[in-house]
This record gives C-alpha cells, sequence and structure tokens, in this order.
C-alpha cells in the first residue's frame, strides 16, 4: 500500500497569505477555461533523485528560528502512533515562507494534521475526498495553495507543507500518523527520519514501547554518526520501554564551532516480544480483539521453487550484476529438501532446466554456472516466462514429485513493462491466474521505478503472494537476498483462525496460505455484547507432517485495567489497529476487483471506515480548518488514488473447535472438592489407573484381582528409567530423574523432570519436559511450550498439551498416556517442577512388552495373607506372594493427582519396600537406559 501522502492548501487571510509549495506534475480530471481554482486535480507520482533526497530538510526556510523539534511514538501491542512537533519563528525582517517537511512509511496512515499561527489554530479533519474539496473549493478562489508528496526511497514518502508569514509570526507544526509493526525476520522495525536541516534548541525523540507479554530485546540502532554513539537511552523493564534522543545544541553540531546540524539520517527502533507459547496472543482492548500468531521452534517445510529473471537490456549493468550476485547466495541457501528450477527471459524465455530439480550441491553449482553465464537481449516477455514457469510446478505436481506438504513458489525479478508478446497487463494476469494452482504464490520483486509496480503488487496479490520494490543501487543483491530470507523458510500452510461467531463479528482476513519464519499472522475484529468473560479462538495449521489445532484465550477485561495504569500507552490501539487492517484488506480486494460496480461498493466500505477512524486515504482527504474574524480558511490534505496493499477477504468461516476428547479413565484437573478444602479429606479411586507421580511413586492397578500394588524406585539424578518397552508396537517409554535442589534426610529426592515417548513403527517421539513439549518426526523437530493449549496429530500419533496441565499421547488408538506437570513456587528452596506420568489399563501392547511398568501388562498372580496391625494403626501389614516370592507388605495410600494437582486422591494399596524387590523382574538397575529412546535388553 502507498502510504496516504498529504497535499496540503492554505487559503486566504485578511492579514497574510498562506502558500504551499506545488513541486510535481499534475492533470486536471476535468479542463476549464475559466477559472483555474475551480479544477479538479489529479495526482501524478513524481519521483525524487538521489540529489534531490540529501536537500530533504525538515524545517525550510531563511531567517528563521526553529524553537523546538519532537518526534514521539507510542507503540502498544505492535501498533504505533506518532506525533512530529515543531515551533519556528519567522525572525527576518520580511514576510516569508516556512516549510515543515516529514518523512513517513508508506504504509502509515496520516490520522491529523493541525497548525498555529500566531495564535489561529487550523484542526484537521477527514472528509470523502470530493465533499472536501468542493468545501476547500468556496474559498480557494481568494487565494493560491498548491502541494505534492513524493516518494525517495522504497519504504518512505514524503508531507510537504509550506506556509507564508508576516515577520515575527510563530508558527507551530503537529502531524500525527499511525502505521501496524510488521515483523521481519524476527524483528519489529520503527523508523523515524531525523533531518532538521539546521541546529535545533530543543530537539528530541521518545519512543514508547508497551507489550503486556513481555518485550524480549530492544534496540536503537545509531546510523546518524558516531558523534550521537552514546546519547540514546534505552529504559526497559519487562513489559515497558522507553528510548529516548536528546542531543543538546553543541552536540548537534558538525564540528565545535559550525553552524550545521549533524542530525541527518535514521532512527530506528528495533525489538520483539516475549512468545510463551506457539499459540501466539490473544488480546482484547476497547470492543475489539486482535490474535497475534508467530510460532517458531517448528521445522520448517521443503520448497519448490522456479525463479524468474528479467534479462532484457535495461536490466544489464549494475542491476543484472546485483541479481547475479543476489542469486548465488539465494542458491546457496537451498537445502537438500528443496526443488528448483530458473527461468530468464528477454523476448523469449528459457529454461534452465525443464523440471525440478533437487538443490543438491552439483545442481547448485550448475546453476550458479548458467545464471553467471546469462546474456543479454532486447524485449521483455514475462506473459511467457510466468507460464513456463507455472508449467514446471504443475508438471512436477501431476507426477507426483511435490511433497504435498511442500510450499511451491515463484519469485519473479524485473525492471520492467512487457514489450514483447503479450503487452496488455491485465491479460497477462487474467493468463497467470487461470493457470496457476491454489497451493502455488508468486512473489514480484521490480527492481528500480520504471518498473509498472502496481501490475506487479496485483499479479502476486491475485496469486497469494507480495510484491516489493527494489532499489537499483550498489546494495539491491543485499534487498535481493533480504526479500528471500523472509520467504526462505516456511514453517506452516492453511492457517486458520477461528473465534465463536456468536462472540465476535467484523472479523479480518483469517485464513492464510502460508507463515513464513520471523514474520506474524494478525487477525483482529469487533466483540458482539455478551456476557463473555473470556475470548477463545481456535487456529489450526499444517506443519511438516504434523497438523495443528490450537486454543487461545484472554480475559476480556483484563488489558484495558492495565492500559488504564500506563501513562505512555496508546488506549485506542485495538479499535484503530482493526480499521487499519480492515482498511488495507479492502484497498488490496479493490484493486483485484473485476468490475466498477464491485470497485464502488469496495470504496464505498474505504470511506466509511476512514471517516469513523479519521485516516487518510486515497478516497478521502483532511480538511485543515481554522477561523480568523469569523472568516474561515481551510487546507486539504489529500493523497494518490490507486494506494494498494495487502490481501484477501475478511470472510470468517464457521468456527472449529478442537476435536480432542479425553479417554474415559483421564480425568480432567479440576479445583479441589469443597470439602477437602474444608478440611474432611475424601478417598476416592477415579478410575482405576497405572502410574507414576512424586518422587517417584509407583502405583499398579492389577485388574483381575482388582488390586493396586505400589513401590517406590530410589535412583539417581540423570538416570533414564524404562516404563514401558514393547518392540511388538515399536513403543518405549522412559523416564528420566531430576533431583531436588537440596538433601532431606541427608537424601536428595528424585522426580521425574522429562517423559518421553517414542514409537519407532512411526519415527515419532514425544519429549516432554517441565518446560517444553518437543515433538521429533524424522527430521522434523517441533517444540511447544505448556502456555496454551494445543492439538498435534503425526501418522498414528495424537498429541495434546492441555495448557499448564497435562500432556496426552495417543498411538494408534491402542495406546494412551498422560503427562501431568507439576510446578512448584520458583523460590522454593527444596523442590524442583516435575513430571507425573498415568496410562490406562486397557492399552493394548504386544506380548513382548516388558519395562517398569509394562511387565505388568500380563498380570503376575498375587496371594495376600496374613493381614495384621502394624506400628501405624493406619498401616496394617501383611505377606504377599507373587512371583515366587514371599514380600512383606504394608498397607498404605499412595496419591492420583489427576482430579486434584494440589491435594491428590488417595489410593490405596499394598507397599513394596526396597524399590519393588520381588515384585518387579530384577533389579531397578536393570531398567536404566542410555537414551530416551532406547528399548530394553532381555531382563
Amino acid at each position: 500500500m502507498k502510504t496516504p501522502v498529504l497535499l496540503c492548501v492554505l487559503l486566504f487571510s485578511q492579514s497574510w497569505t498562506f502558500e504551499f509549495i506545488f513541486d510535481g506534475e499534475w492533470e486536471s480530471e476535468t479542463s476549464g477555461p475559466s477559472d483555474q481554482y475551480h479544477q479538479s486535480w489529479r495526482y501524478r507520482r513524481n519521483v525524487l533523485t538521489s540529489g534531490e533526497e540529501e536537500d530533504f530538510e525538515a524545517i525550510q526556510g531563511n531567517d528563521i528560528t526553529v524553537k523546538s523539534y519532537k518526534v514521539e511514538s507510542r507503540i502498544t501491542l505492535r501498533f504505533a502512533h506518532t506525533t512530529v512537533k515543531s515551533s519556528v519563528l519567522n525572525s527576518g525582517p520580511s514576510a516569508q515562507s516556512i516549510g515543515f517537511n516529514v518523512q513517513i512509511p508508506k504504509r502509515a496512515f496520516i490520522n491529523n494534521f493541525t497548525m498555529n499561527v500566531n495564535g489561529n489554530t487550523f484542526v484537521g479533519s477527514v472528509k470523502e475526498k470530493t465533499v472536501a474539496r468542493n468545501l476547500y473549493a468556496l474559498a480557494r478562489a481568494r487565494g493560491k495553495a498548491a502541494g505534492i508528496v513524493r516518494t525517495n526511497s522504497q519504504s518512505m514518502e514524503t508531507f510537504r507543507t509550506e506556509v507564508h508569514v508576516p515577520p515575527g509570526s510563530k508558527v507551530e507544526f503537529e502531524l500525527h500518523y499511525q502505521e501496524m509493526m510488521q515483523r521481519k525476520l524476527g524483528v519489529y522495525q520503527h523508523t523515524l527520519h531525523l533531518q532538521p536541516g539546521r541546529l535545533v534548541p530543543l530537539l528530541q525523540v521518545d519512543v514508547y514501547i508497551f507489550e503486556p507479554k513481555g518485550i524480549k530485546f530492544v534496540t536503537a540502532s545509531n546510523t546518524l554518526g558516531e558523534q550521537f554513539a552514546d546519547l540514546t537511552k534505552i529504559t526497559h523493564t519487562k513489559d515497558k520501554a522507553h528510548i529516548v534522543f536528546r542531543p543538546t545544541l553543541q552536540q548537534q553540531r558538525k564540528c565545535e564551532n559550525c553552524t550545521e546540524s549533524a542530525v541527518d539520517g535514521v532512527f530506528t527502533v528495533n525489538y520483539d516480544v516475549e512468545r510463551e507459547s506457539n499459540a501466539g496472543e490473544l488480546q482484547v482492548s476497547d470492543g475489539h480483539f486482535v490474535q497475534f500468531f508467530a510460532p517458531s521452534d517448528l521445522s520448517p517445510l521443503s520448497k519448490n521453487i522456479v525463479f524468474v529473471i528479467d534479462v532484457s537490456g535495461s536490466m544489464w549493468g549494475l542491476k543484472m550484476k546485483q541479481t547475479v550476485e543476489a542469486m548465488k547466495a539465494i542458491l546457496d541457501d537451498l537445502s537438500m529438501d528443496d526443488y528448483f528450477s530458473i527461468i530468464d527471459f528477454n523476448h523469449n524465455a528459457r529454461c534452465w532446466s525443464e523440471d525440478l530439480v533437487q538443490a543438491s550441491s552439483i545442481q547448485v553449482d550448475e546453476a550458479k554456472k548458467y545464471v553467471q553465464s546469462i546474456n543479454k537481449n532486447p524485449g521483455t516477455n514475462i506473459n511467457e516466462a510466468l507460464l513456463k514457469a507455472v508449467q514446471i510446478l504443475v508438471r512436477a505436481t501431476n507426477q507426483g514429485l511435490i511433497d504435498p506438504r511442500s510450499v511451491s513458489m515463484i519469485i519473479l525479478v524485473s525492471d520492467g513493462d512487457p514489450t514483447v508478446g503479450e503487452i496488455k497487463l491485465s491479460t497477462i494476469q487474467k493468463n497467470v491466474k487461470r493457470v496457476m494452482r491454489e497451493e502455488f504464490s508468486l512473489f514480484s520483486l521490480g527492481i528500480g521505478f520504471d518498473v509498472d509496480f502496481d501490475f506487479l503488487e496485483r499479479i502476486a496479490m491475485d496469486n497469494r503472494g507480495i510484491a516489493q520494490r527494489i532499489n537499483a543501487n550498489h546494495d539491491a543483491a543485499d534487498q535481493l537476498k533480504a526479500f528471500y530470507s523472509q520467504v526462505s523458510s516456511p514453517l506452516l500452510r492453511t492457517i486458520t483462525i477461528n473465534l465463536p461467531e456468536n462472540a465476535v463479528n467484523n472479523v479480518t482476513q483469517n485464513r492464510f496460505d502460508k507463515f513464513f519464519s520471523g514474520s506474524e499472522l494478525i487477525v483482529a475484529g469487533k466483540l458482539q455484547p455478551s456476557d463473555l468473560t473470556t475470548l477463545q479462538s481456535f487456529t489450526t495449521a499444517a506443519a511438516a507432517n504434523v497438523d495443528l489445532n490450537i486454543q487461545t484465550e484472554a480475559d476480556i477485561r483484563e488489558l484495558d485495567s492495565v492500559l488504564g495504569t500506563h501513562q505512555h500507552s496508546f488506549s485506542g490501539f485495538a479499535r484503530q489497529m482493526w480499521a487499519y487492517i480492515t482498511v488495507n484488506q479492502l484497498l488490496a480486494e479493490r484493486s483485484l476487483a473485476p468490475t466498477a460496480s464491485k470497485k464502488r461498493r469496495i470504496t464505498q466500505r474505504i470511506v466509511a471506515l476512514a471517516l469513523e477512524h479519521q485516516f487518510v486515504t486515497p478516497f478521502t482527504a483532511m480538511l485543515v480548518e481554522g477561523h480568523d474574524q469569523g472568516r474561515a480558511e481551510r487546507l486539504i490534505a489529500d493523497s494518490p488514488r490507486d494506494s494498494k496493499h495487502g490481501c484477501c477477504s475478511a470472510t470468517a468461516p464457521p468456527v472449529q473447535r478442537l476435536v480432542y476428547s479425553n479417554p474415559p479413565w483421564l480425568l480432567p484437573t479440576v479445583a479441589p472438592n469443597p470439602k477437602e478444602v474444608a478440611g474432611v479429606q475424601e478417598s476416592i479411586i477415579p478410575g482405576h489407573i497405572t502410574g507414576v507421580d512424586s518422587d517417584p511413586h509407583f502405583i499398579i492397578h492389577l485388574p483381575k484381582s482388582n488390586m493396586d500394588i505400589c513401590f517406590n524406585i530410589d535412583s539417581r539424578p540423570g538416570h533414564i528409567l524404562n516404563l514401558i518397552s514393547d518392540p511388538g508396537t515399536g513403543v518405549t517409554i522412559n523416564g528420566q530423574l531430576v533431583g531436588s535442589k537440596k538433601m532431606k534426610n541427608n537424601k536428595i529426592q528424585t522426580y521425574f523432570g522429562t517423559i518421553s515417548i517414542y514409537s519407532k513403527t512411526d519415527s515419532v517421539q514425544v519429549i516432554v519436559g517441565t518446560d517444553r513439549i518437543n515433538l521429533m518426526e524424522g527430521r522434523n523437530n517441533h517444540s511447544f511450550s505448556w502456555g496454551a493449549t494445543v492439538e498435534l496429530a503425526v501418522n498414528r500419533m495424537r498429541v495434546t498439551i492441555v495448557k499448564e496441565q497435562h500432556v496426552t499421547v495417543m498411538i494408534d488408538g491402542k495406546i494412551s498416556v498422560m503427562v501431568l506437570l507439576h510446578r512448584v513456587w520458583k523460590k522454593h528452596p527444596v523442590q524442583v517442577d516435575f513430571l507425573g506420568i498415568y496410562m490406562s489399563s486397557d492399552n493394548k501392547y504386544s506380548k513382548q512388552v516388558h519395562g517398569l511398568i509394562g511387565q505388568f501388562a500380563k498380570e503376575p498372580k498375587v496371594k495376600v495373607y496374613g493381614v495384621h496391625e502394624g506400628a501405624d494403626p493406619k498401616k496394617k501389614k501383611a505377606t504377599m506372594e507373587v512371583k515366587g516370592n514371599k514380600l512383606a507388605v504394608t498397607r498404605g495410600w499412595q496419591k492420583d493427582f489427576r482430579r486434584d494437582k494440589k491435594r491428590g486422591s488417595d489410593v490405596y494399596c499394598w507397599f513394596i519396600h526396597n524399590s519393588g524387590k520381588g515384585f518387579i523382574d530384577g533389579s531397578y538397575t536393570s531398567y536404566i537406559l542410555p537414551q530416551l529412546d532406547s528399548f530394553l535388553t532381555a531382563i
């Protein structure tokens, strides 16, 4: 999207004339020989040259005194509100023009501009463009005015105003704009251009960041020169940051006695946020919700890429040299799992390979040699090149060569419009759309400003991709490589973020074709009136051989109460962010609309939103009005006609909730029984189970005997104990012990700190720790925290993580296991976080199963007799005959923590001493394994 830009015009005044720069090409949509002031104007983009960039100054004019120049940005949950203020005095002997210029990001929306001239205040309000022009025209005939906004880089545009004021006049300018931070390569970047052009007594930049989930890091890049290296101060707490740059008048000087300012460059703040889980972050504020989704710790999907490179005559020289350099680096970045081909085109298109080839070192070297040897020829046949690229992907798909979970894309690099073959842009767009498949994406890179970038944007958006302009200069290769880095590591496909239909409406785009590492998906919407106190979202996605189903929730009132206590947060961020996303998506939808009537309907929606949220868009303008002695005076802030950015519609499909349901033996963790809280201890057995919990206590349920047997294992921290080893089903379940922080009774207590569930048949291993849950499948490794409810499906295995509670693993519908998380106070002097593990007595193992628990799948005969009182009347003693052994046993109880993790429920059992000796086969030391995925050898 090209940023809303400002064309300011101020009218006649009784005491002075306001005059704005007219510095570009304009043409009238309707011409009339009479009065030039009543013409309607259409903007034609004008590009600054590198020399003009150097002439940029925030404040322009001779014999003026700049009192202050202040920039303040408030970033709240990735949404930034920036204010630029300047106070200027005409200290010369005569009336003159004073300019106020601000470089703003293309993606930003101007939403307010005010100016005060000697106490006469002009205040801005956004109106539909025709209405604003008509109001302006009523007064325009009395004075003269003009304005322009020009592009001088791939990411910034310049707001320019100029006002003509008498000597001694004081002018105060204030510009507001808003933008949503985009995450690229794991970083949010906030850029402010500081080029005052003169020394300023009060020059100050303040950037306030508030991220309630926590700020991972924050830095401020110094591009202003060595003398400013230590002047930026960063105050950083868990969830807030304040970045301030405040050079004194002396520190601004180029040299000790210079009168020129050294402040000339970009002030950049980079940061990222903490993400406690791969579920993302759901926030609710001001009647709106925002869902951020940026998972990590997932294995990347393999890629199928066709590079389409323009090698026409206009590309030669520096452009081609930079492209070749970038292509070599990009080819080196391909992995063995990737497939690729290259098409270069001028008057015709030729393929390095008619088929996709694996990115082996040999093929990559051959491709690099081919790119290096490309020769120039006249002509630009984009149509043929793109159709051939699609043909390569389609043929590979039809031949079954493409992994259905891989990502297929075409990357087009061009610097010009088509001149050979099909040259009508709309026809090319239709041709490509017709042959492209839903699983393919097209990314367009336009080098320089000669290319029709609007066309590249449309054709990319029409085919699930994005476009980017590349500056044709010495660092074009770095720009190309940076863009490729953004799409080089796809982590997910077919992502859908749903929320309950009865709780939300006006949801922005919630279906996404792909998610790339280091980026972020954002969905926003409005809340419907309800009595709900929490809001839930449900995300489905496909990772490398794993299907994800993720549940996230947020307290509806929590964030607003927090925002109210933060002085520098932007309390209206959620409302404005929703409107910002919606307008951008509508602009993108409009650019692809096939009919004029549909364009008109979309335009009406854009205008309505822009008026409500005060955004200057291609279809609205800002009318800046003031009153002097009863006379209305007006400026107008305008923008280009057809700004475009974003993609896709915002239709919300029905909510698909998690399909997982607990097996009957797995009781959910719930609040303690009220009677237990009151001190009345209830002994309940909530379903027969076999499990291990605490330090570690084994509970073995014997169904035929209707009996529970318990024993402890006294081992050492770090030891890996086998619980289930079943070569017949290919399943082994092992637990690694962790020790307490201190000794108790001259002994280190041990607990299970890690549980591994490995299915050799599926080559899938789930490793559950107290911090994270890792799922490994072949070369793929996916990692999740305990911070969200997530369901995973891979091969025959289904894994469900219930937030901060437990993980359940179901293998082929026959073996189910639950791992329970026990959290302790972080500063506890002795205890550590640990895990409990519970298994269904109905698990279906093979006859080969063994292990500390597995051996009892074949239930031994047990006889208990001679029950008598012991020293403790609550713990009777007896003799047990089992496996040919006579054992002295004690009647007691252990805890089942499935229902209540704090207190547990009593399970009465016969306790066997000496680490289960006589009840288990051999000694417990026979069950110590070298690795988490090891199977037992014979005991």
